[in-house]
């Protein structure tokens, strides 16, 4: 504790001294994000305007766009700026403010990915009870209490990691994370600690259990059932996930990477693997989703004048 210092800024290390290169990365980033805004606004309108897409499972995809870009957007702007800068230094304040955006987002995509799960739960198992289950104001409670969930845990989660001091400043990280802010502390992180146990074991016991409790149900109807039964629930759970596995993954990556040394890893790979989930689900997604899904497909024909004419 006696060596502990008031910084008012983190300093991110991962950018180095890459050159010229600078203005390449942030081309590809530019376009990345570009991509990513055009993609998910386009599904969230398409959804909004077209009435036979005012579905449970469409709505919660809608709030699954939504998350999406509420993340990209605490990752991609900061990303673009530190790549023209000459400095990465960013303040307590703005790096508190990343950590509960980011960290929020990837909360939220836990229990989005988790309702959806159990919304084909619904109604492939119970079809005839489905619109008796999920009304709207379910529907609603569903995602409003996934957001606020996020945003209650993330909130005490910063109020702990305010009151640490530091014995350093420098975090080997593209962006703010809460971990490596907290691995720098002088003080006493035991209840920061605790408190990152606890939501994980909670997170984990309220949304994969049910999701993996959900597809094994799932599973047995389909083994019992017709062959167009087994053909609708493969077309409406496989985006679902494929979805799912790709952001577990890109987040399993990252408590690594937190966790283990990776210093042999090349310094590319070891960035790519770090913004994995904040970057490749939000891209994968909105295409996945408008190819397999016929009804999105055809709404995005429909909305973007696409329709061959008869």
């Amino acid at each position: 504790m006696e060596n502990s210092t008031h910084f008012k800024v983190f300093r991110l290390a991962a950018y180095g001294d890459i050159g010229q290169l600078k203005y390449f990365y942030f081309a590809v980033v530019t376009v990345l994000y570009f991509v990513i805004i055009l993609a998910n606004a386009l599904l969230i309108g398409v959804i909004c305007i077209e009435r036979s897409l005012h579905e449970p499972m469409y709505l919660f995809l809608c709030a699954l766009f939504v998350n999406q870009l509420y993340g990209s957007t605490g990752l991609f702007p900061a990303l673009m700026f530190y790549l023209l800068s000459d400095t990465h230094d960013i303040s307590l304040l703005y790096c508190y403010l990343q950590i509960y955006v980011l960290y929020s987002c990837a909360l939220t995509e836990f229990s989005n990915l988790a309702v959806m799960s159990y919304d084909r739960y619904i109604s492939i198992c119970y079809p005839l009870r489905y619109n008796n289950i999920m009304t709207p104001k379910i529907i609603c409670g569903l995602i409003l209490l996934s957001w606020l969930t996020s945003f209650f845990i993330n909130a005490v989660n910063i109020s702990l990691s305010l009151q640490l001091k530091f014995c350093g400043n420098i975090l080997d990280r593209l962006y703010c994370d809460n971990y490596s802010v907290v691995k720098l502390a002088c003080s006493n992180t035991m209840l920061n600690n605790i408190w990152g146990l606890l939501v994980t074991v909670v997170y984990l016991s309220c949304t994969l259990f049910p999701t993996i409790y959900s597809y094994v149900r799932i599973l047995q109807i389909c083994l019992k059932s017709s062959k167009e039964t087994k053909q609708k629930a493969f077309n409406t759970c496989t985006p679902h996930i494929v979805s799912m596995l790709n952001f577990y993954f890109g987040w399993l990556f990252v408590i690594l990477q937190g966790r283990y040394e990776t210093a042999d890893l090349p310094p590319v790979l070891r960035t790519i693997l770090f913004v994995y989930f904040l970057i490749c689900p939000p891209i994968f997604n909105p295409f996945m989703y408008g190819i397999r899904m016929v009804k999105i497909r055809h709404a995005c024909n429909k909305v973007l004048g696409l329709n061959p004419k008869t």
